[in-house]
């Protein structure tokens, strides 16, 4: 029991450390102000650019919530239909006819050379686009992402109120299925224990990171940091966004949504699996020593305390029992807030092991999927690079 005792001690060390020392991950207060700021006097210009690929399915919801905002300033949408065969390029034209509002531009890339990733490769043809209009700032956002009216205004409003390169937001993902309950809120909160918001807004912090589906950048911080050509065979662009620009002395700035959501469904654990897999060892640097001490840390941190609780009430070792109960007891209170922001039944808090290990097997699966030499495929197209993995949208 000697072993089992010290291992549940040691993981609630590991938890109380989190919970206090980790830049309160847990707390779902950074966000943008709420209700209407009163903004600049000059509203600067904006253009707003979209790369699709096959996004025909959740266009629909999407892309009239961005021609429909209520922005004073001037603001232009590009929508750039990577390659698609669903017809997301005219379904997108169509919508514009039938609602009308912001201009809307549609146009294609064409293939991306050797290094670059779809997405970015998108990304940049709309940025190309859009520096016709000569604006202050890109908003980058996701085909799937639907947003308030008031997005735009409110994510301007924030980025000259604070003096901030990039002011991006975490989109609400959807949480309707059973799978979705699980392992969708869980992918928040682990993101935000590595990169905690707080951490992310200091001047001068280390900490970068961004949410792609939703990234307002500044045009002039986008062209010091060469961006995305600095970035095009990034398999996590939103984080090597967020690095590029804060490695050039940009201010940024990370939160959750209150009105941004995402319409893409993830009924199935297959869906989601491949949504975490395809990327997951990538954030590990393809590095196996570092996904062994990954793989080490996830069962230290959430599968020991349940794990020495039972042993501990078996065995009758009340110290062992009450160091894995304390550590769960401390996992499921950090994870409560989260459940909250998701209108989640706290009821999940404590099955968050569970999750860990379907995280941990995603992880282990996506480095053997990468000594495969597998590649990666996304919509259709595939990538025989590891380090250049489609990105979602």
């Amino acid at each position: 029991m000697s072993v089992i005792m010290w291992t549940a001690l040691g993981s609630l060390a590991a938890w109380l450390w989190l919970l206090l020392g980790q830049g309160f991950f847990w707390r779902t207060d950074v966000r943008l102000p709420a209700g209407r700021e009163p903004g600049p006097e000059d509203w600067p210009a904006v253009c707003v650019v979209v790369p699709a690929r096959d996004e025909a399915a959740v266009l629909g919801e999407s892309l009239p919530s961005l021609l429909a905002q209520d922005y004073p300033g001037r603001a232009e949408v590009f929508l750039i239909d990577d390659g698609s065969s669903d017809g997301t390029g005219e379904l997108a034209r169509e919508l514009a006819r039938r609602g009308g509002g912001l201009p809307l531009t549609v146009d294609s890339p064409g293939e991306p050379p050797a290094g670059w990733t779809g997405k970015l490769w998108a990304v940049r043809h709309g940025i190309a686009l859009a520096r016709a209009r000569a604006p202050e700032y890109l908003l980058l956002t996701d085909a799937d992402i639907a947003h308030a009216p008031d997005s735009l205004r409110r994510l301007v409003a924030a980025a000259r109120a604070g003096g901030f390169d990039v002011v991006s937001q975490m989109a609400r993902l959807r949480v309707e299925s059973l799978w979705e309950r699980l392992v969708v809120p869980a992918f928040v909160y682990f993101f935000a224990q590595l990169y905690p918001f707080r951490w992310i807004g200091r001047r001068g912090g280390r900490t970068a990171a961004a949410a792609g589906g939703c990234v307002l950048l500044r045009a002039e911080a986008a062209e010091r940091a060469r961006i995305p050509d600095a970035i095009r065979h990034a398999v996590i662009d939103d984080v090597a966004l967020a690095r590029a620009v804060k490695g050039g002395g940009g201010h940024i700035w990370l939160g959750l949504a209150e009105r941004v959501d995402s319409v893409r469904p993830y009924p199935r654990l297959r869906d989601l699996w491949r949504m975490v897999s395809r990327s997951a060892y990538a954030q590990l640097r393809h590095n196996p020593l570092v996904l062994a001490g990954t793989v080490a840390g996830l069962a230290l941190v959430y599968l020991v305390p349940p794990v020495a609780l039972v042993a501990g009430l078996w065995w009758g070792g009340a110290a062992t029992a009450a160091a894995g109960g304390g550590a769960w007891l401390v996992m499921a209170a950090t994870y409560a807030p989260m459940l909250r922001y998701y209108r989640q039944p706290l009821w999940l808090a404590p099955l968050l092991p569970f999750t860990a290990f379907l995280y941990l097997l995603m992880t282990v699966d996506s480095a053997v999927q990468h000594y495969r030499g597998r590649g990666a495929a996304w919509k259709g197209r595939t990538y025989a690079r590891p380090d250049a993995v489609p990105e979602e949208g």
